[in-house]
This record gives C-alpha cells, sequence and structure tokens, in this order.
C-alpha cells in the first residue's frame, strides 16, 4: 500500500514515530519492506516537528497515494487551532487533500488534524471522531460533522477520523488490521498494546469545559466579577 504522511510544521512528535514505527514493524512481520511503502511528504521541502526537529519531506507522489495520514498539528487550544487553520500552509495543505479525495486517495487523520479534513470540507455530512477535549469547540466549528467524540476510529468511507494523542498507534494498527489481522495481531503485541474503541474512559470533563469558547468567556467575566453578580447580568 502507498502511504503519503502529510507533515506540517509543529507535527506531534509522539504521533508521527509512532506511526511511522508500527509501519515498520508490520513491514518486518509481514516478510516484505514494501507493504507499507511510506513518504513524508508536505506543501514545503521541510518540517520542524513541536519538540523542534527537523524532517526533510519526500517530492509530492507524481499519482496519488492509497492513502494519506495526517498526524496532528502543532495546535494544542481553541485559538491556537484557529490561527493554524488560517495560515498559508494549512490551507494549502487543505487543498492538496481536497483533490487528491476527488482522485480516489482515501483520507485518514488523528487527533487535532481532523479539525485540517473539516475545514477542507472532507467532512461535511459525515460521521466523525476528533480529540476529547475539543470536541465541543470541533463542534462549534463545524457542526455538519456528525461528531462522535467517544469513539477512538471512526471509518466514514473515503475518510477516516481518529482521537487524541496516542489514537495515532490506533489509526496505524486499524490501517494495518485491514491488510493482514495476523500480522496486525502481531505488531500490537510487540508494541505492548491493546486496542480501544472508544476514549470515554479518558475524558474530563472539567477539561472539556475549557475547550468551549462560551464557557471560556463566562469564566473570563466571572473572575472580573468576584464581588457577586447575578445570572441575568452575566447573560
Amino acid at each position: 500500500m502507498r502511504i503519503a504522511m502529510l507533515l506540517t510544521d509543529g507535527v506531534f512528535d509522539t504521533g508521527l514515530a509512532t506511526m511511522l514505527d508500527t509501519f515498520a514493524l508490520a513491514n518486518a512481520f509481514a516478510g516484505d519492506a514494501s507493504c507499507f511503502a511510506i513518504t513524508r511528504v508536505g506543501v514545503r521541502k521541510r518540517v520542524k516537528t513541536g519538540q523542534g526537529l527537523l524532517v526533510p519531506l519526500d517530492p509530492l507522489p507524481r499519482r496519488p497515494p492509497e492513502l494519506v495520514l495526517v498526524p496532528a498539528l502543532g495546535a494544542k487550544s481553541p485559538a491556537a487551532i484557529d490561527v493554524a487553520l488560517a495560515s498559508r500552509e494549512l490551507r494549502d495543505a487543505g487543498a492538496l487533500l481536497g483533490e487528491w479525495s476527488e482522485r480516489g486517495t482515501k483520507i485518514a487523520a488523528a487527533c487535532t488534524a481532523t479539525f485540517l479534513l473539516a475545514a477542507a470540507g472532507l467532512l461535511e455530512g459525515k460521521p466523525a471522531t476528533t480529540t476529547w477535549w475539543l470536541a465541543p469547540t470541533f463542534r462549534e466549528r463545524f457542526p455538519a460533522v456528525k461528531l462522535d467524540e467517544a469513539k477512538m476510529i471512526v471509518d466514514a468511507g473515503s475518510v477516516v477520523t481518529a482521537g487524541a494523542a496516542l489514537a495515532h498507534l490506533d489509526l496505524a494498527l486499524w490501517i494495518v488490521r485491514r491488510s493482514s489481522p495476523a500480522v496486525a495481531r502481531t505488531t500490537a503485541r510487540h508494541l505492548t498494546f491493546d486496542g480501544r474503541p472508544s476514549q470515554g474512559a479518558f475524558v474530563m470533563p472539567d477539561h472539556l469545559a475549557h475547550s468551549d469558547a462560551l464557557v471560556e468567556r463566562f469564566e473570563a467575566w466571572a473572575r472580573t466579577h468576584l464581588a457577586g453578580f447575578s445570572i441575568g447580568a452575566a447573560a
């Protein structure tokens, strides 16, 4: 399978490394180094990861890849995600994803990269999941997406979305499993990893609240009116 990993500046190191290592192990256990042929691409010549590592990128393929994987963006808050999505790099990346999708490429993203897919219009009217703590923001920004943040992975046919952080590993193993369940099992055992169908056990309600723009505005207002206020005044 020809897989292109679309990287953007500030990419989440763990997500990138986890998926690369998973596919390398899967190739080793399959006895075929080309079982999952990975290229690292982007809209620039190289990117710097969130931890400052420089990653050189391969030229864009002449023909569309079979699958494109987008690891998490280098943005963790609603405000940072808005800034990132407005950048030239992510606008160009979204356009490239749209072009590949129209030509039959399956697109997959994990964690905050799901915001890029939604901004590119690839999740319109489709079921999806995202980073659990940013679910309120995602739902507010993209109301036409059928969001279910409790799920770890959602396959919507032409697009696949995965949840937060280490859901990158769930996504990589899901892809391997579609090719060979036996290789996926062996790879998962060597990674000492057990599949998780849901993010529900990891959700922290107070962190969800901090991702809600309306709640954030209310909390900021309340902190400046600690002497006392009425609900009517706050509204």
